[in-house]
C-alpha cells in the first residue's frame, strides 16, 4: 500500500463538538453569520475577538442559553430570537436541546462576571453546583478542585461575596468542575482580572487538559495569553469568522501581531 493509499484509508478524527452555518438574530440584528467550527477531544480551542465580535452569543448558544432566553422572551411578546444552523455534540444534533439537558451530556458554561452564589461559602457553592453528581463523587471532585486552585481552600468557609474577582473566578470554574463535564466552556475567563490572577486561570486550564483531558472552548478578547496555550483558534469578527489556526499559527498571524499586540 502506498502513502497516498495509506493516507486515504486513516479514519477522519471525530469531532466533539461542531458548529455549521451558525446565524443567530436578536430581532433583525445578525449577532453570529454563518460561523462554522470544530472542537475535538482533549483541545484546548480559543475563540479570539473583540468586545461585542458576537462571542458570548458563540457561548450561549452552545451552552443552550439562547434557547432558554429564546422561550422567555416569547412568554413575555418581547424580542425575538432566531437561530439558524446546526451545532452537534458527539454527532448528535442539539440545536434546540435545553440548557439543563446539555448540562446532563457533559457540556457546562462558566460564564463571565462570576456567577456565584455570594451569601454561601466556598465550599457551599462548591457542593451546591454537585447536585447531579453523588456525595463520594462531590466530595472526590472537590478535592480535585482544592488541587487545581490552592488558594481556595485557603477560602473554604469565606462567604463568595467577599472574595475578589479573580477568587470568584476560579470558585465559578471549580463549580463547573465539580458537575464533572466532557466539555468545559469558558465565556472571557479573564476579564476584569489582574495580570498575575490571569496566568493563574490559563495555567489552570492548562492542568485541566493534562490531568483529565478535558476538552476545553475558550472565548477571550485578550488573546495574549491564550494563543500560547491553545491547540487552536478561532477569530472572530463582527459575528463571522475572520481567521483560523494552531496557537502557534495565529501568534505568528501578523493580523494578529498587529490587532491583538500592538506590533
Amino acid at each position: 500500500m502506498d502513502s497516498n493509499q495509506t493516507a486515504a484509508a486513516a479514519p477522519k478524527r471525530q469531532a466533539i463538538l461542531e458548529v455549521r452555518d451558525l446565524m443567530v438574530f436578536f430581532e433583525n440584528a445578525l449577532a453570529i453569520n454563518g460561523l462554522s467550527l470544530e472542537v475535538h477531544p482533549g483541545e484546548i480551542v480559543g475563540v479570539i475577538g473583540s468586545n461585542s465580535a458576537g462571542k458570548t452569543t458563540l457561548m450561549n448558544a452552545l451552552s443552550g442559553l439562547l434557547i432558554d432566553m429564546r422561550t422567555k422572551e416569547k412568554r413575555r411578546g418581547g424580542e425575538r430570537i432566531t437561530l439558524y444552523g446546526q451545532v452537534l455534540f458527539n454527532g448528535e444534533d442539539i440545536t434546540a436541546t435545553t440548557p439543563s439537558e446539555r448540562v446532563k451530556k457533559g457540556i457546562v458554561l462558566a460564564r463571565e462576571r462570576h456567577p456565584v452564589f455570594p451569601e454561601s461559602s466556598v465550599l457551599e457553592n462548591l457542593r451546591i453546583a454537585g447536585y447531579l453528581r453523588t456525595r463520594s463523587e462531590v466530595k472526590e471532585t472537590i478535592e480535585s478542585v482544592f488541587e487545581l486552585f490552592p488558594h481556595l481552600r485557603r477560602l473554604k468557609t469565606r462567604k463568595a461575596g467577599f472574595m475578589s474577582g479573580g477568587e470568584q473566578q476560579m470558585l465559578s470554574i471549580g463549580m463547573t468542575l465539580v458537575v464533572r463535564p466532557r466539555l468545559l466552556l469558558l465565556d472571557e475567563p479573564l476579564l476584569g482580572l489582574s495580570p498575575l490572577m490571569q496566568q493563574a486561570v490559563v495555567d489552570a486550564v492548562v492542568s485541566l487538559k493534562q490531568r483529565y483531558r478535558l476538552t476545553v472552548v475558550m472565548s477571550e478578547q485578550f488573546a495574549r495569553p491564550v494563543l500560547p496555550v491553545i491547540d487552536r483558534g478561532y477569530v472572530v469578527e463582527n459575528g463571522m469568522l475572520a481567521l483560523a489556526g494552531t496557537g502557534p499559527e495565529l501568534m505568528q498571524n501578523p493580523e494578529i501581531k498587529s490587532a491583538y499586540f500592538g506590533l
